[in-house]
């Protein structure tokens, strides 16, 4: 089995923010990749309002889920929910979609659909450059504030402004319809709220409930670890 990471928004370098979780699979002989997002500016055209959308990130993944013929699971984290639900659909070595803190689109389903009236104060939005980011000064305590400072410090490096229209670009078709799901709910999330989290688990199989903030696979990447590990 090998596992492919799909990180969230506004960030950069997936493998990275996997790497404490990706190493803990390794001791357990569990191989991981973590492509690259091109509308988070991963690429050879920079976000913005001509930049990388949705399409180019869901052909990003796809393509490293259409190498080769091992079974894998998938693995996405918040934004990364929209992607791989599209990414995998087809493809027939994909044998699980588990999501963290995740969206779990249907079809015609955007980001935007997932939003509230008004933008969250972590955020910020810039129509006319196209772009949109988390605001470094509410980075740590929104999403980092369970992890180690090292760990929170290199994360904010990390920010980045992503294409503003993939938060109102549709995803055509999800994978999970006909995929077994597992979605992790991350009870202390202060950007997803675990109440949102658990409506989003309505559409999935399983659920499984760990006490952490946004990002768990930095926090208590162990027990990230040991749920992927499961679904094999």
């Amino acid at each position: 089995m090998r596992v492919v990471f799909v990180h969230g928004a506004c960030v950069r370098d997936g493998s990275w923010w996997w790497h404490l979780a990706a190493a803990a699979l390794q001791e357990r002989g569990i191989s991981s990749v973590a492509p690259a997002l091109p509308s988070c500016g991963e690429g050879e055209r920079p976000a913005g309002p001509q930049g990388p959308g949705l399409s180019e990130d869901v052909a990003a993944v796809r393509a490293v889920l259409t190498e080769g013929d091992e079974p894998t699971v998938i693995v996405a984290h918040s934004y990364g929910g929209i992607v791989a639900a599209e990414a995998a659909v087809g493809v027939d070595t994909v044998r699980h979609l588990a999501l963290v803190s995740s969206y779990l689109p249907e079809p015609g389903e955007s980001l935007s659909t997932f939003g509230t009236d008004a933008p969250p104060p972590f955020l910020d939005f810039d129509p006319d450059g196209g772009t949109f980011g988390a605001r470094p000064e509410l980075f740590a305590e929104t999403f980092a504030q369970d992890c180690p400072p090292d760990i929170a410090r290199e994360a904010a490096a990390l920010v980045v402004r992503q294409t503003l229209a993939v938060t109102q670009q549709p995803v055509r078709a999800v994978a999970w319809h006909d995929l077994p799901t597992t979605y992790v709910v991350c009870t202390e999330d202060r950007g997803t709220p675990a109440a949102a989290q658990r409506e989003f688990s309505r559409r999935a199989d399983k659920v499984i409930e760990v006490k952490a903030g946004h990002h768990p696979f930095l926090s208590r990447p162990e027990t990230v670890a040991d749920i992927i590990a499961s679904l094999s």
